[in-house]
């Protein structure tokens, strides 16, 4: 199974709206590639050789950023549709009105940087021109972000500032005093609790180089080793292309952190494979969708939620990765347990010796294609920072690329990789810059807190409904509290995450929903890896999964069977967040950490995990009845929650079903041994 770059390029642009650029003409065509090639080669040098003053970095990033997307991103649908011809009204196949637009965003991104040593006499007394250019920033990001990733993130947006203006006629707790539109610019654009805030800052200097990266260790060979690897470990076993699809994406997950690359990279090889040897399509597609939705929550890179957490927790990365490590490991356990379950369920076979790579081949082959991620793993290590660590595994991978005689790169390919790199930064940077706006709301307001009383009332209000029915020694008040608190924050992290990207959605809900966890007791760091793991659940969870859409169209399934398939496969990305809010030990890197409380929670979440699987796959030891998955999944559930007593008595109450389960499997073992008279 070899990857196809060029293909899996066009899936990614057929399947990802982010990366599905309007047709244009040559000319156009050169200039966008020189600009994102630019766009590249400015965070690779700055990476390396030192960032520029901050203000000046960020804008530098934001002006090629919303300048590039009025070029390649259409107003409607229809202009993805026409040939792309050069008149003079629209020069390269792009109307002369975006080219305007372009320009005139990048100069007013540039003119915080232009007018930054006058900045701190204007904060608070923006002259006419400095409220002219925000109001064109604003205008223009909303749009940008609109065409770039749709209607709802830039919806949330202006509801946020529309809060901001029109304060006075909102009722009880939300009504505040108001804010004129200079006021509101003024925060947004002067500031750095606005546009030019934490988000854009994370991106330009940490999620651009790890994509980057990561594009550059894809084509020169890394993740083609890392699936070669995943089919040597599980591929021969029942239903092993389910198992590769597993292992391969949660170690090609260290290098890409968008769920559809993921999903489109790895799935084309290991969802036709699938299909092969007997899975039905959905449920084929349902595995790679689930799978790759998992390398945003693998270490070392996570996606960008590692970075954001830096900033916002101000902990060392290695904390951050030490504390991501164990929830990864029992989401793709569990992913695993179900295709096991269903592969033996349906009696299908793993990889023959002929479908199977030949792992001393590859690694000859591949060896050199390790060096870049452990240079970079390395300088993460040493505490350096994270954008060097990325210069090194980029430089790493250029290096490797062209002097490995065995699998040599062309400077095209270098070339391209760059591009491409560029290419998935336009849509985060700017959803970036639109969560910018919905944060200054948050800190010009005071909503947040507003927010925080208003959930921990609704929390306390049901956790006393609930306390009348449930006994003290079962549960605490505090403990409903926070449950409650826990559940609606969950909903919220989801539907948010239906239309907004996760690294917008994780904030988002860090600067409105972490806080009110936080205030009911829970530790900072599980607090914003439970709204990470949700905010991902949306890629998986009808009806805009986008995951799960892509697989299935690869693999020609019907798309909502797919995505309720993914969702039910990846049901543990659901149960872990509350276990290591209730069970901080799980994360290692917190306060008050133990062995004990850690090996019990890991050790009592992986045998729920196998339960819950058998239940979910009707299929244990032989095949499960209905009364037997209803024991599993109680005895699962107990069993995950914290705590030795609750284990002890999941697992008794399963101990009828694993009678039942040997005493068939003896029976069926028999039946075949006898002689047929």
């Amino acid at each position: 199974m070899e990857i196809d770059h060029d293909k899996t390029q066009q899936l990614a642009e057929k399947f990802d709206s982010e990366i599905r650029f309007r047709p244009l003409a040559k000319t156009a065509t050169a200039i966008v590639s020189v600009l994102l090639v630019s766009l590249s080669i400015f965070h690779y040098y700055t990476a390396g050789f030192g960032l520029l003053r901050e203000a000046t970095h960020r804008g530098v990033h934001l002006a090629f950023v919303l300048s590039l997307i009025f070029l390649v991103f259409g107003f409607s649908k229809s202009h993805y549709q026409r040939e792309p011809r050069s008149t003079l009204l629209s020069p390269g196949g792009v109307p002369l009105y975006d080219w305007i637009i372009a320009i005139v965003l990048a100069l007013s991104v540039l003119y915080i940087p232009y007018i930054f040593e006058d900045l701190a006499f204007r904060v608070g007394n923006p002259l006419p021109m400095d409220v002219f250019m925000g109001s064109v920033l604003i205008i223009g990001l909303l749009e940008g972000t609109r065409r770039a990733m749709g209607w709802p993130l830039p919806i949330i947006a202006l509801v946020f500032l529309a809060y901001a203006a029109f304060g006075p006629w909102f009722p009880g707790l939300l009504k505040h005093a108001g804010n004129t539109w200079p006021q509101i610019v003024n925060h947004m654009y002067l500031t750095s609790q606005g546009i030019y805030g934490v988000a854009v800052g994370v991106v330009a200097t940490y999620v651009f180089h790890f994509v980057l990266f990561g594009v550059l260790a894809s084509r020169i060979g890394l993740g083609q080793l890392f699936l070669d690897v995943a089919s040597a470990i599980a591929g021969r076993y029942a239903g092993g292309p389910a198992k590769v699809s597993v292992f391969g994406s949660a170690m090609f997950g260290m290098l890409s952190g968008s769920s559809v690359a993921n999903a489109v990279t790895v799935g084309s090889l290991t969802i036709p494979a699938m299909i092969r040897i007997g899975y039905p399509r959905h449920f084929a597609a349902g595995v790679e969708a689930a799978s790759s939705t998992g390398g945003q929550i693998t270490p070392p890179i996570m996606g960008a939620a590692a970075f954001l957490m830096i900033e916002f927790l101000d902990i060392p990365y290695q904390q951050i990765i030490m504390a991501g490590i164990c929830p990864a490991f029992l989401y793709f356990f569990g992913m695993f347990m179900q295709v096991h379950f269903e592969a033996k369920r349906e009696g299908l076979r793993g990889l023959r010796e002929d479908e199977m790579p030949n792992l001393r081949d590859s690694f000859k082959r591949r060896w050199p294609t390790l060096l870049p991620l452990i240079a970079l793993i390395s300088v993460l290590a040493s505490g350096r920072t994270p954008y060097l660590a990325a210069f090194a595994g980029i430089t790493g991978c250029i290096l490797v690329g062209l002097l490995n005689p065995l699998q040599r790169l062309k400077w095209r390919d270098l070339y391209d990789s760059f591009e491409t790199g560029a290419k998935y930064a336009l849509a985060v940077g700017a959803a970036a810059g639109t969560v910018g706006l919905v944060i200054g709301v948050v800190t010009l307001t005071g909503v947040g807190f507003k927010v925080s009383y208003i959930v921990i009332s609704a929390a306390q209000f049901i956790s006393g409904g609930l306390h009348s029915v449930i006994p003290e020694f079962l549960a605490s008040a505090q403990t409903l509290t926070l449950m409650a608190a826990l559940v609606m924050t969950g909903i919220v992290c989801v539907l948010m995450g239906c239309g907004v990207p996760t690294t917008a959605n994780y904030l988002i809900m860090v600067a409105i929903a972490a806080p009110i966890l936080v205030q009911l007791g829970v530790q900072p760091i599980a607090a914003h890896f439970f709204v990470f793991y949700f905010g991902i659940l949306a890629d998986i969870t009808p009806p805009v999964a986008l995951a799960a859409y892509a697989a299935a169209g690869m693999a020609g399934s019907d798309p909502l069977r797919t995505s309720v398939t993914a969702f039910r496969l990846g049901i543990t990305k659901l149960i872990v967040p509350f276990v290591f809010v209730f069970s901080p030990s799980l994360l290692i890197s917190v306060q008050g950490f133990t062995w004990f409380a850690f090996l019990e929670t890991l050790i009592g979440c992986m045998i729920g995990l196998v339960l819950l699987s058998a239940a979910f796959s009707r299929y244990m030891l032989v095949s499960m009845k209905s009364w037997e998955r209803w024991l599993c999944i109680i005895g699962a559930l107990l069993t995950i929650i914290p705590g030795f007593t609750s284990g002890i008595v999941g697992l008794a109450i399963c101990i009828p079903v694993f009678i039942r389960q040997l005493a068939q499997l003896k029976a069926e073992r028999t039946d075949k041994v006898l002689p047929v008279t």
